[in-house]
C-alpha cells in the first residue's frame, strides 16, 4: 500500500481481535514514529510499548474515550517534554503518532488515538519520570472488522476541501 492511499483509506480503529502483532510489525511501528520529522530535530518524545494487558487496562482508565486500549494487542504512550516550554512538543508528538498509524495501516493493523486526561494517574501506572508527560497513547491491534482495512471512505466522512482550504488569504 503506497502513503497516498493509506491516508485516504485509514480510519480509526476502536475493536480489536484478541491476537498478538508479531515482533517485527511492533518494531515497524514503533520506528515510523522514530522517523517522523520533528522540531530542530529534536525528537524530544520517547515511546513506552505496552503488550501487557493489566498495564493497558490500567491506562485505559486514564481518558474519558480510551477504552479501546484495554483490547489492543499493542499500546504505545508518546511521552513529551512539558508542552508549556514549547508548543512545537504537542505538534511533533502528533507527527510520530501519524507515522506509527499509517505504518501500521500498510501492514493490516488497526489504531486509534487515545487521549490521556488523568496524567498522574498514568504516570504512577507507567513509572515516568518527572521531566516527562503523557498526553497521548495509541492503541494497536487486527480489527475486530477486517473489512474496515479496505472500506471506501464514506461519502460524508470529511468536508469538502472547498469548505476548508482559503487561498492567499482568509
Amino acid at each position: 500500500m503506497n502513503v497516498l492511499e493509506a491516508i485516504r483509506l485509514k480510519r480509526a480503529v476502536r475493536q480489536f481481535q484478541d491476537r498478538p502483532l508479531p515482533t517485527e510489525a511492533i518494531y515497524t511501528i514503533l520506528n515510523a514514529g522514530r522517523r517522523a520529522q520533528s522540531s530542530k530535530n529534536r525528537q524530544a518524545w520517547r515511546f513506552i510499548a505496552i503488550t501487557e494487558r493489566p498495564i493497558l487496562q490500567a491506562l485505559a482508565e486514564c481518558g474519558e474515550w480510551a477504552g479501546h486500549l484495554a483490547q489492543a494487542a499493542l499500546g504505545v504512550a508518546i511521552l513529551t517534554p512539558d508542552p508549556r516550554e514549547r508548543f512545537q512538543y504537542l505538534f511533533d508528538a502528533g507527527q510520530a503518532a501519524a507515522y506509527m498509524q499509517l505504518a501500521a495501516w500498510a501492514l493490516g493493523i488497526g489504531s486509534c488515538l487515545a487521549s490521556i486526561y488523568d496524567g498522574e494517574r498514568a504516570r504512577s501506572i507507567l513509572g515516568l519520570p518527572p521531566e516527562w508527560h503523557l498526553y497521548i497513547a495509541i492503541s494497536f491491534g487486527y480489527p475486530l472488522d477486517p473489512s474496515l482495512l479496505s472500506a471506501p471512505p464514506k461519502k460524508s466522512g470529511r468536508a469538502p476541501l472547498d469548505e476548508l482550504v482559503h487561498w492567499q488569504r482568509w
